[in-house]
This record gives C-alpha cells, structure tokens and sequence, in this order.
C-alpha cells in the first residue's frame, strides 16, 4: 500500500471487539480518510459513539465496502467464511478477527511484534491470531530468538468477555442470582460460570480436545515459523469480565540464564515486566484491562531442567488479543 489516508471499514462493530477496533482506530490516530461502520445484521444498534462524532452503523453489503482499503471483519466465523473473499476480490484488504484462515497457507498470520514481514504475503486475506495465542508468542518470541524454544505447556485462564456480549451479561446475571440464592441455567457457556471455573472452551473433538487447544498449538507454530515446537494446552473459562491469564512452561534448546532471559522480556516489544511478588507485584486480569502491553510475571526457573521457563502472563484479550492486534496489522501495511 503507498502512504496516505485510508477509507477503513468496521464489520461487526456493535460487538465487543468491533467496537473496540473502533475506539483503537481513533485512540492511535489512524490515518482515516473515511471509516464506515457496519452490524453483521445481529444488532439494532445504529451509531457509534467516539471522542467528538457520532457515527452511524448501517447494514452490511458487499457494495458498501467496495471503495473501502481495508476492512476488519469482527462478525464471526461463519460471516468471514462467506464474505471474506468477495471483499478481498473488490480489492480491500482484509484483517479478519475470526478463525476461518488461520491455518490456511495461503493467508498470513501476524502478531506485529513477532513476525510483521508476514503482513506483506497477504492475497487479500490477513488472519488475526486467536486471544491467548497473541499473548503467549508476544512473550515467548524473544525467548525463542535466544534459546530456541522446543516445548510448551499453557494452561489458559480465560474471561468471559472473549465468548462475547451475552456471555458478559451471563457472569453478572448469574452472579447477582447466585448471591440471592437463585439458581439460573447456563446459556452461553456448558456450565454455571458464576463462582466456577469451566475446562471447556469451543467445541471438543474426538480426541478430547477443545478447538480453543488446538488454536494454540498450531497457530504457535505458525506464527513463530516451527513446527517441530510441541505444545500442550488446557483452555478453562473463569468467572472474570475482562483480562486472560495464563501459567506457561516453556523448555527451550539451550540451558536458560534467569537474567539474561528477564532482560530479553523487559527489551521485547509489547511486553511488560511486572514481577516482585514478595510485594504482590505480578500481574493479574484487573491490571491488564484497557492496557496495551502483555504482562509477565512470576519468571522462574524450572528446578528439574536447566532448560526449562515459568511465566505467568496476562493481557487484556479484547486489545492485545484482538482490536489491537488487527489495527496494528493494519498500521503495518500503511
């Protein structure tokens, strides 16, 4: 793309993440020569509201989003799978926010920070990593860089706000009910998520894993260019609004010094340390929310491998894990 000004489309913004992509676009002065804002036909909202304008959400149609640069697709899977290459084909780019091109070859998939040069191999088509992917290879690719990394095993504590709107609603219904000594049947997740912590996210497959657990492991892979790397995943929901946190084991190819690998996460972009604990410093969901940075803490060495890594990282998924990541990807081509 040469420089200039850029006539940008939201699709899905009356949603959690549209809505932010939104709010991203204006808070990092994109350079928008027009923004056109659209619903996936799920909401009657009709405007959005940020510093200054009021814009108006108008009914998605392939014709609305022709003259447009790029388009960010926040309406889900099934909406991106049917849409997403006809709007490519009218010549957008497009930074879809969903799982349907994640591992299809010929579509990339960019964490700005780790491999940005795969944003220019694009045939119209940009993927966005899923949530707790992003924020896991934001702190495992300077570690990488340095030691190689051979082997992770992430257990993922995840808030309801990545399952969406409804499931929002759902915690804080089903908190206040539970508090009155109501019981109300779950919806939006297989089992109560007030007060509870449910090891089940997406579907499951005939393995027993979940699809959120294979997202991670092959869209590591992916994104830092190895498939030998093995990684082992359990994805849980937790009864949190906003925030994903996650326990990482990382064993690496070369023995790990515990301050040149501090040093490597402090220096990364995106990244920020925050680990003193005998002070309460580490990082947990409330201080990651409206942040930009991916937070670690709690570095340490595994006692029973010299080359072995334990971090707790935590990140903000509807800015790091999704809005921010994409207009990022689109900051890159621009």
């Amino acid at each position: 793309m040469k420089r200039g000004r850029r006539v940008v489309s939201v699709v899905g913004a009356t949603g959690l993440v549209g809505s932010e992509i939104t709010r991203i676009l204006f808070l990092r002065k994109f350079p928008l020569k027009r923004l056109n804002l659209f619903s996936s036909g799920k909401n009657s909202e009709t405007e959005a509201r940020v510093p200054g304008i009021v814009i108006p959400i108008r009914p998605y149609s392939l014709g609305a989003v022709r003259d447009s640069d790029i388009v960010f697709l926040a309406a889900g899977g099934r909406f991106s799978r049917t849409n997403a290459h006809r709007i490519a084909g009218s010549g957008s780019v497009v930074i879809d926010n969903s799982s349907a091109f994640r591992m299809d070859g010929d579509v990339p998939l960019v964490v700005p920070e780790v491999n940005p040069e795969d944003a220019f191999n694009h045939k119209g088509i940009i993927a966005n990593p899923n949530c707790s992917t992003i924020q896991m290879v934001v702190a495992l690719a300077p570690l990488h860089r340095r030691y190689r990394l051979r082997r992770v095993v992430v257990s993922t504590y995840q808030s309801v706000s990545g399952a969406g709107l409804k499931a929002v609603g759902e915690l804080a219904t089903h908190t206040e009910a539970s508090l009155c000594g109501r019981a109300l049947e779950p919806v939006e997740f297989p089992r109560e998520i007030a007060f509870n912590i449910v090891p089940h996210i997406d579907r499951f497959d005939d393995r027993g894993w979940t699809f959120e657990e294979t997202k991670m492991i092959n869209e590591t892979r992916k994104i830092l260019g190895d498939d030998s790397i093995r990684v082992i995943a359990t994805a849980a929901r937790v009864p949190v609004f906003r925030g994903h946190a996650e326990s990482v084991f990382a064993e690496f190819d070369e023995p790990v010094d515990l301050r040149e690998a501090r040093e490597a996460l402090e220096r990364a972009p995106g990244v920020k340390v925050v680990d003193d604990p005998s002070r309460g410093g580490y990082p947990t969901p409330v201080d990651s929310a409206g942040r930009d940075e991916t937070l670690v803490g709690r570095i340490r060495l595994d006692p029973s491998s010299p080359r072995g890594l334990c971090m707790w990282i935590v990140s903000d998924n509807l800015r790091k894990g999704a809005a921010l990541n994409a207009v990022q990807i689109a900051e890159q081509l621009v």
